[in-house]
């Protein structure tokens, strides 16, 4: 299998996210991709996920008492992309730290953004089990500490999700649905086949990705792809 993150890597990364954990496992835990073997990261990240939305959008409540949610919500969707969370795994020394099968190592996963972005947020969801919400919110707070939020985020550029989502809001529409309709590919190198359906349109659309995050942006450019051309 993969290499294996030592006692004193898992220390240094410890001092630089300014947490000790009580519990060590649950570090061992967040850095443990699926392709390494079972129990792996991925309900630690569905969980940090929730927590850095909700840190995020405390966060901006707060620096951009100006702007109105729609504002909020764009700067929000630029803070938790995948992008940026890479960057901030990066930054925090994730690097080469996340537990990987043979297979996934050699295609370089130690340094892919989706697998380092995936596990900032599994380490997030860890520090709020092994600490609280608090202590989580915290982390979170630290590791945006250096990320510009003036008000000239606002003008960022939307991801298809949220374009998608504003336009049916605009008009007092449903939400889209969104479903895995088929995945391919090896369980560490994972294909997914994502549908996007808007019920008022009577109408759907699907999108390739290689989690099920970038397959739902696909599926979401594709139908704002589609609206383009055939205006309701």
């Amino acid at each position: 299998m993969g290499q294996v993150s030592n006692a004193k890597t898992h220390e240094a990364l410890q001092v630089r996210l300014q947490h000790t954990f009580a519990d060590p496992q649950l570090l061992a835990l967040a850095l443990t991709h699926r392709s390494f073997g079972s129990p792996h990261n991925e309900r630690l990240e569905f969980l940090g996920d929730s927590v850095l939305n909700l840190a995020v959008s405390r966060m901006l409540y707060q620096a951009l008492q100006q702007h109105p949610e729609g504002d909020l919500s764009r700067v929000r969707a630029n803070l938790v992309k995948q992008e940026t969370l890479h960057q901030l795994a990066t930054e925090v020394g994730l690097s080469g730290m996340v537990r990987l099968g043979e297979g996934e190592m050699r295609s370089g996963g130690q340094h892919r953004p989706s697998i380092l972005a995936d596990a900032l947020e599994a380490v997030i969801g860890a520090v709020c089990l092994d600490a609280g919400y608090d202590a989580a919110q915290q982390l979170v707070f630290r590791l945006f500490d250096k990320v510009d939020l003036s008000p000239t985020m606002t003008v960022a550029a939307k991801d298809p999700k949220t374009e998608l989502q504003e336009w049916l809001q605009a008009r007092r529409w449903q939400l889209p649905v969104y479903r895995v309709v088929g995945t391919t590919g090896a369980a560490h190198q994972q294909t997914f086949d994502v549908e996007c359906e808007v019920a008022e349109l009577k109408q759907s659309q699907r999108g390739i990705g290689s989690s099920r995050r970038s397959g739902e942006q696909a599926a979401a450019l594709a139908m704002l792809q589609w609206l383009k051309e055939h205006p309701p």
